[in-house]
């Protein structure tokens, strides 16, 4: 396994086409026929790998997670993995008996970041979404979750709080910061909706990834002038924090984050002015990642019927 920092990257688009790991199984366009031949093989089921020919985040997920022996022999020996290109214009027909291109496969499974995985049980039920790119020690996690079939008794959350105790309830002082709202979080947007979209951050202690967070995305002018268009609370992922949700539930930060079946800090939770949840971003993230989701949150441009992802490509085809 590689010795890189799997939190720290530059998340611009990649100069080269990233290539698929010689492993990776090239579909014929069926993923029933795909599960058939996994069963037969005596795995779990299969994969669906979605990514970008250009993503840092998918690269890095190569590099790091699939370079390390013990994922990628657990990975390979329980499912065939199926790369889709969410920009694709080839056509899959999926467990459901319907055809949709690549880019509609995507959507259809929300996988607004890449690399997303979707995983399939060997009779063709898409069982668990892991959406982005994680470190190992997670990816493994999830693997073990699907695999060993702990999805049908538990969330995640709960399995990974078992199965990795140190990952959870960490001492230490979250981060200050000036454009943070403070208490008490009364966020309920049902009768006293704000002109400003709500962006929640969870987070906790002793956080690689949230000191990481908030020493560069949350430094560079673009993301601060993003954010100060909008109200931003600071939650601590496993705290006892008195919070009233945007949809007027009394609860507390801890319950909250186990309602939204939330694990990863930091994690950042965008919601319209009038208290919908429009996004979510709940794994690794860098600089024009977050940029974008804000971006798009800002301008509102789910109102007018147009997907993060049918943005992102409007942009693109703009600049191209």
């Amino acid at each position: 396994m590689s010795d890189k920092d799997p939190l720290e990257f530059d998340d611009t688009l990649l100069d080269e086409e990233l290539v698929y790991p010689d492993w990776f199984k090239l579909s014929l366009g069926d993923l029933n026929d795909d599960i058939d031949e996994a069963r037969e093989q005596g795995k779990f089921g299969i994969a669906v790998y979605y990514g970008q020919k250009r993503c840092a985040y998918c690269e890095k997920f190569f590099e790091i997670n699939l370079t390390d022996g013990s994922i990628q022999h657990y990975l390979r020996e329980k499912f065939d993995v199926i790369p889709v290109d969410i920009w694709g214009i080839e056509e899959f027909v999926d467990t459901n008996g319907n055809t949709y291109t690549e880019r509609e496969l995507a959507l259809r499974y929300d996988t607004n970041f890449t690399p997303s995985l979707v995983f399939y049980d060997r009779k063709g039920k898409p069982v668990y979404r892991l959406r982005g790119y994680y470190p190992p020690y997670q990816f493994r996690a999830v693997l073990h979750y699907v695999a060993e079939g702990f999805f049908r008794v538990e969330k995640f959350r709960d399995y990974l709080e078992r199965a990795e105790p140190s990952l959870f309830f960490t001492s230490g002082d979250l981060i200050e910061r000036d454009f943070l709202m403070t208490p008490p979080y009364n966020l309920d947007r049902r009768k006293q909706s704000s002109n400003k979209p709500l962006a929640v951050i969870f987070e906790q202690g002793s956080c690689h990834a949230c000191e990481l967070l908030h020493s560069g995305p949350l430094m560079q002018d673009e993301i601060l002038g993003e954010i100060a268009k909008m109200d931003v609370v600071q939650l601590n992922l496993f705290a006892d924090t008195e919070v009233i949700t945007p949809g007027g539930i009394k609860t507390t930060a801890n319950r909250w984050g186990k309602d939204l079946g939330l694990f990863y800090t930091p994690t950042v939770i965008l919601f319209s002015p009038g208290g919908k949840e429009i996004m979510r971003i709940d794994s690794v993230v860098q600089f024009y990642r977050l940029w974008g989701a804000l971006d798009y949150v800002n301008k509102r441009v789910y109102d007018r019927g147009i997907d993060y992802q049918g943005w992102r490509l409007q942009q693109r085809e703009t600049i191209e």
